[in-house]
């Protein structure tokens, strides 16, 4: 008696599940504390619900089963082990689940239970299958595959309701994984950390089910910065930036190579993603290998073999299937993560070199298309970059299943012709190259007016200058638009190219067929058919893939050039890590200038004609008259001026410096103290207390995390210069350069600012600190005096003011002289008369004033996103941009023919070689090329009308935008910062194609 293959399933894994309830079941006492005190944690109470259905479920099953095993008893006096097996496993499974039906309240159902409802659906399915393909069709099945019964029938819907309660009990409870710990604010920073992709199993990773708590959480609220789990270390900013910083270091400087640098830095995680992208070529290709197979199969006779044979066939589509599911999903992420460490590897490396670059150059629209379009280019080609070797392998297996399926000669010709069409693709990709470095020349000049006039928008606005400045503007983009439409135009003609290439290779292919007689059958054309619509993808994907290279390459030279270019040559000695001396600066004999050229260099910036050594914690006081190189001598020390000549100067430790134009971040106030480090709430008050902010604070409604404006327009001077040295303060450096940091304060606050930071906080620091106000020089321990350059004097204060004909007496006189004139001498007073105490009174701003910044400062807030679905409102703005919507329904038209004509050629040729000798051989290919080349030219017309609206809603929405800011109220300036509309400029106006 041959045992059914079903019975031994059934007995192995019943063995199985009970002997796992047993243990479970003893075990299970043991861990209901734990389940108690998760109880009281659970979030989610709607789980008890399906928990339930999931036992009635259970009950019912084993109830369907037990009443069927009776039957087969009692009525029909057999006794059959499947029925007894299934009715035992079904009961005990019903009695655990009943009695787990409270413990699942915080946690998933037993995975031996999971395993066994998705079995039981499993094998039910291929049951009933088997009974109505043997009923329905009246086929004959081995015995070794039975057919279903009655409680199978009745079974199945609850069987899949069981799988579909657990999917989901799994997805709730790894959800309160995920969620639970994030509702604590408080040590957000460690809660952070926790990475589910790093902790995600093998099954886990290959359906991403690790996303699943995170979408769960998204459909319910928006998604906060705090709820996104951080990102491992490899794939951060930093670590990138490094990988590739050290590709760098490799090469040699002649031979420096971008591109080499980038492959070099990711090419592990490139390996893996090939691995990918082949098995799902591959896998691909196994659907038209196999087609002839299953037709001539359906066709042909049918006995106990065959059925194997299909079923194998069967098992083998969807094996292949799924292999090329899941590799796919695989390969994009891989390249999608591979992209975004190049971007940010990228955008820091331009970061860092534009803070070497010669200040003044005129780089801003290229530094904000740089990280827009450029960065964002390269890495998109991380998608790309695999089908460069991937493209001949699919050639190559295309035309082995052609070679298997119609022989060498039609093969040889559907190569020829594939050639022809992809080399037909070249003339199209270089004069796609050519018109998009035109366009991102022409962008770049735009963006870099478009940046000009909104950092001076205020004065255009004063004075009427609007239209003037937006028909400059428009004049900018006209050039842009001349090869923007040229670029479209192009790329209409290789998708005209793309759909007519699988035309001429089929009829090229079928031509050589009928001319050679070689036999034309429904499963070989099928299986051609197939082929050549998989041949469609590397012929699609050349003209793309040499787009794509042509682009990437324009944007991997601008980058090239950006970073290669020379550096003036600061010849500073890099910053020295603190040693054990006192000395914190050595000053050695050297010039400085700005500009390298033979004219400057007679009269340089600054020149040190003697050594000076400055010991750690002293307070050093620059002093001179105006243009007498003060700050240059700060530029100095901070090596951003070129030396020319002499010995650089050597800075041991970190450096803070403060200019003397206050530069504000668009953030808050906290943000801009903080500069990204982390909080210290005890010295952090006490930095605000000592710069004099405590009480603006106060004032603001939100305090400290008061949003300012962009570059600080909504704060007064005062209050941007006390930010900007409370920053400086913060950082805790170990040298601070000020450069005149009580200028924009008044008298009493500039001696609070001396006396608290200066002082006080700064004590043990060192300090260089340039001043016009002679007051502050008493308290240093070391004054150096500049005349035209130079340091003409330098000492102790006590020392300098001893001689009568010193520069510095000089200076004293005529500061004295000046203030005499508009201060009378009652009110001239020094700061040593000035109050000690600790109350002082902020006068720079009157009560007006301040409320005003008030007001400003709420104006403030973080752009605002839209939720939810996208609207019709933003649909109907685009199609309606361009002539008013009419060209729509003729692209759908379009559309709809090429997709009729497309499925009308391969039913014709499908149906005309069903039968020999059904048409004539002429007729079947003229018929077919005919439908085919008429599909090509309305997806010609297609092309060329999805064009000419991108063109046109381009033009509409980029007027529609600048007519809107230059319209706009200066208010709107103040609240919206620069950089989010140099964003939308620079992206959203290119083309939507």
């Amino acid at each position: 008696m041959e045992v059914s293959l079903k019975v031994i399933n059934v007995a192995c894994f019943s063995l199985l599940v009970i002997t796992w309830v047993l243990i479970e079941f003893l075990k299970q006492k043991k861990r209901d504390v734990e389940d108690e005190g998760l109880k009281e944690g659970a979030v989610l109470r709607k789980s008890t619900v399906f928990a339930k259905i999931t036992v009635i479920s259970n009950i019912l099953i084993s109830i369907l089963y037990l009443g069927f095993c009776f039957y087969e008893t009692f009525k029909l006096k057999i006794l059959s082990l499947e029925s007894v097996l299934k009715a035992s496993v079904w009961v005990i499974v019903a009695l655990f689940a009943f009695y787990l039906r409270n413990k699942t309240f915080n946690k998933r159902w037993p995975l031996v239970l999971v395993v066994w409802w998705l079995f039981s659906t499993i094998l039910n399915t291929v049951d009933i299958s088997i009974y109505l393909l043997a009923h329905l069709n009246s086929n004959k099945f081995p015995n070794f595959l039975p057919e279903a019964n009655v409680a199978d029938f009745a079974s199945l819907p609850l069987l899949i309701l069981l799988c579909f309660n657990a999917v989901r009990v799994n997805y709730v409870q790894k959800l309160q994984e995920f969620k639970h710990p994030l509702l604590h604010r408080e040590g957000d920073d460690v809660l952070r950390d926790v990475d589910p992709f790093a902790n995600a199993g093998i099954w886990s990773l290959l359906t991403f089910q690790w996303l699943n708590p995170l979408f769960s959480e998204g459909r319910i609220r928006k998604l906060e910065l705090h709820q996104i789990p951080s990102a491992a270390e490899s794939e951060t900013a930093e670590k990138s930036f490094s990988l590739l910083q050290e590709s760098f270091r490799k090469q040699k400087t002649e031979t420096f190579s971008l591109s080499k640098a980038i492959l070099h830095s990711t090419w592990k995680p490139l390996a893996i993603n090939a691995v990918f992208a082949g098995l799902n070529t591959l896998a691909s290709y196994i659907g038209p290998l196999l087609i002839t197979s299953f037709v001539n199969f359906l066709s042909g006779k049918r006995d106990d073999s065959s059925h194997k044979y299909g079923l194998i066939l069967s098992l083998c589509f969807f094996f292949a299937k799924t292999v090329e599911s899941l590799s796919q999903r695989q390969w994009y992420f891989g390249a999608n993560r591979i992209g975004i460490r190049v971007r940010a590897a990228l955008m820091v490396s331009i970061y860092k070199k534009s803070q070497s670059i010669k200040y003044g150059s005129p780089n801003n629209g290229r530094i904000v298309n740089f990280i827009n379009s450029d960065v964002e280019r390269i890495g998109d080609f991380c998608w790309y970059i695999h089908r460069i070797w991937l493209l001949p392998i699919q050639v190559f297996l295309a035309l082995a299943i052609l070679y298997k399926n119609l022989g060498s000669a039609p093969a040889i010709a559907a190569l020829f012709s594939t050639v022809f069409v992809m080399v037909s693709n070249t003339p199209l990709a270089n004069l796609q190259e050519t018109l998009h470095s035109k366009i991102m020349k022409a962008k770049d000049s735009r963006i870099k007016a478009i940046s000009e006039i909104l950092k001076s928008i205020r004065v255009l606005k004063l004075h009427s200058w609007e239209t003037t400045y937006l028909k400059n503007i428009l004049k900018l983009r006209e050039v842009e638009r001349s090869s923007l439409k040229k670029y479209l135009y192009t790329c209409a003609a290789v998708a005209f190219l793309f759909w007519t290439s699988p035309t001429l290779v089929s009829v090229t292919t079928f031509g050589v067929c009928i001319l050679i007689k070689a036999p034309l059958t429904s499963g070989t054309v099928l299986s051609a058919l197939a082929t050549f619509r998989i041949l469609q993808e590397p012929i699609y994907n050349l003209p793309e893939l040499i787009s794509m290279i042509a682009q990437t390459k324009v944007s991997l030279d601008r980058i090239h050039e950006f970073i290669g270019e020379t550096e003036y040559e600061k010849k500073v000695t890099p910053d020295h890590v603190p040693k054990a001396s006192s000395i914190a600066v050595e000053i050695k004999i050297a010039e400085y200038t700005w500009e390298t050229s033979i004219s400057c260099l007679k009269k340089p910036a600054v020149k040190i004609s003697e050594e000076i050594k400055i010991r750690r914690g002293d307070k050093v006081a620059v002093c001179g008259s105006v243009g007498s190189g003060k700050s240059s001598l700060l530029y100095s020390i901070l090596g951003e001026i070129p030396r020319i000549s002499g010995v650089g100067i050597k800075v041991f430790g970190s450096k803070a410096y403060v200019p003397q134009s206050a530069w504000i971040q668009t953030g808050t106030v906290r943000e801009n103290v903080m500069f990204g480090k982390e909080i210290e709430k005890i010295f952090y008050k006490d930095v605000l207390k000592g710069c004099a902010l405590d009480k603006d604070i106060d004032m603001w409604v939100d305090g400290d995390l008061s949003v300012v404006g962009e570059r600080g327009v909504n704060l007064s001077g005062g209050q941007k210069q006390r930010i900007q040295i409370a920053r400086a303060i913060y950082s805790e450096s170990d040298i601070y350069l000020l450069d005149d940091p009580f200028s924009a304060v008044d008298a009493h606050t500039g001696a609070h600012l001396f006396k608290e930071c200066i002082m006080r906080l700064l004590s043990q620091k060192t300090v260089i600190y340039v001043t016009n106000q002679l007051e502050f020089l008493d308290a240093s321990d070391l004054v150096l005096v500049m005349k035209d350059g130079k340091i003409v004097e330098s000492g102790k204060y006590e020392e300098l003011i001893a001689d009568p004909n010193g520069e510095l007496v000089r200076q004293m006189v005529a500061y004295n002289h000046s203030l005499s004139q508009v201060t009378p001498p009652q009110v001239h007073r020094s700061v040593s008369c000035a109050p000690c105490e600790n109350q002082i009174e902020l006068t720079e701003e009157n009560a007006d004033d301040l409320m005003d910044n008030e007001k400003a400062l709420e104006r403030n807030h973080e752009e605002e996103t839209e939720n939810g679905r996208v609207k019709w409102k933003v649909y109907s703005t685009f199609m309606t941009s361009a002539y008013k919507g009419a060209l729509i329904p003729v692209i759908l038209v379009c559309q709809i023919i090429f997709q009729g004509l497309q499925m009308g050629s391969n039913y014709w040729i499908a149906w005309a070689t069903m039968e020999e000798g059904r048409v004539s051989k002429k007729k079947l290919i003229g018929v077919f090329a005919l439908m085919s080349g008429c599909s090509s030219i309305f997806i010609l017309g297609r092309a060329v009308l999805l064009a000419t609206i991108a063109i046109e809603t381009s033009q509409t929405l980029f007027l529609s935008m600048m007519t809107s800011i230059f319209r706009a109220p200066i208010s709107f300036f103040d609240s919206t910062p620069s950089s989010r509309i140099l964003n939308r400029v620079s992206f959203l106006s290119s083309f939507f194609f």
